[in-house]
């Protein structure tokens, strides 16, 4: 089912639809605020860039929690604070000139981010980001009237408000301590004591530069675990851990000591490529989409499940694997 409220885009989708003969699709013009029309309830319920548009966040995340199973997950992405500071100073500036989403005057507009200061807080994100490389998506992107961020707080805020909890982000290495230079810093202990919420808060503004959050969220009252994969007890044994195919395995000029290096290509910090030794490397070999954790472990050669346990984490955490859980007691 998919539901927009804008008939351009759902003209684009039913294009899509016939290209590739996908037949297992319905279409409905429909704002987010009257989803529960449809009289049905969803397990998967996928909403990017779309409620931080809303006039009313809040009524938007609520109807469609209002439709979501209980057991079911919602994948939801909205903007980020911190790091739109550039394009929320470009919004002013172009308040300030009056400029007009009309092709003429988005063409200048274009022409005008090209020539931004290299070290402008919105620098960054031209270089990482199609939103300034075509009309469309430069007049989204700053001259749209309704756009608000969240920071972390907020995101945790926002979910409790509307009978949601927070499951994990889609991309966890931005955000854990675990990860990149934040395993390295003075602080790294002291992070590591803080509760969840804190520790991405507190990841959130040192990184600084996050653009958008893009996470899992359950119903409250849903009784499952807020985050059902879990490298403890035995259970874990039984998933299957896949490797993501944005990934990069890179074998030449790797660091002394090393192997390979790890790539996620949607991370946008260096820091975030993860050096992996021989041990580490013959657990990832093993991974191939088809065997569990304990198929990978003898595999591998590797007796210590402990070791494998600490490894799969490493790369689930990483945003190297993807796991499947379904097969594992109590999932």
């Amino acid at each position: 089912m998919a539901i927009d409220i804008s008939e351009t885009s759902l003209a684009h989708l039913r294009q899509l639809q016939e290209q590739h003969d996908v037949r297992n699709l319905t279409i409905r013009q429909l704002p987010i605020e009257r989803v529960q029309d449809l009289e049905q309830r969803f397990d998967l319920i996928v909403c990017t860039g779309v409620l931080h548009h809303l006039p009313d966040p809040d009524r938007g995340l609520r109807a469609l929690r209002d439709v979501l199973d209980p057991g079911g997950a919602m994948h939801v992405m909205v903007y980020a604070a911190y790091g739109r500071t550039g394009v929320y100073m470009l919004q002013e500036y172009c308040r300030i000139l009056g400029v007009r989403p009309l092709d003429a005057e988005l063409d200048d507009l274009g022409a005008t981010i090209e020539g931004i200061p290299s070290d402008h807080p919105l620098a960054p994100i031209v270089r990482q980001t199609k939103d300034f490389r075509y009309p469309d998506a430069l007049a989204d992107a700053l001259l749209n009237p309704v756009d608000r961020a969240f920071t972390v707080p907020e995101v945790y805020d926002w979910l409790g408000r509307c009978g949601l909890s927070f499951g994990r982000w889609v991309e966890q290495a931005p955000y854990s301590p675990r990860c990149g230079v934040m395993a390295s810093l003075p602080h790294a202990s002291r992070l590591a004591e803080l509760p969840a919420p804190l520790q991405y808060a507190a990841v959130e503004l040192f990184r600084g530069t996050l653009t958008k959050h893009s996470f899992i969220a359950y119903r409250s009252d849903d009784s499952g675990s807020p985050q059902p994969v879990q490298f403890t007890g035995d259970h874990w044994q039984q998933y299957v851990p896949i490797r993501l195919p944005w990934t990069l395995c890179l074998r030449d000029r790797i660091p002394p000591g090393f192997s390979a290096v790890l790539v996620n290509r949607s991370h946008t910090s260096a820091d975030l490529a993860l050096p992996i030794d021989d041990k580490v490397d013959r657990v990832y070999r093993a991974i191939d989409g088809r065997r569990t954790a304990k198929g990978i472990m003898a595999a591998s050669g590797t007796g210590d499940a402990g070791f494998v346990a600490r490894v799969l984490e490493r790369l689930w955490l990483h945003d190297q694997i993807a796991v499947d859980a379904s097969k594992a007691a109590g999932h």
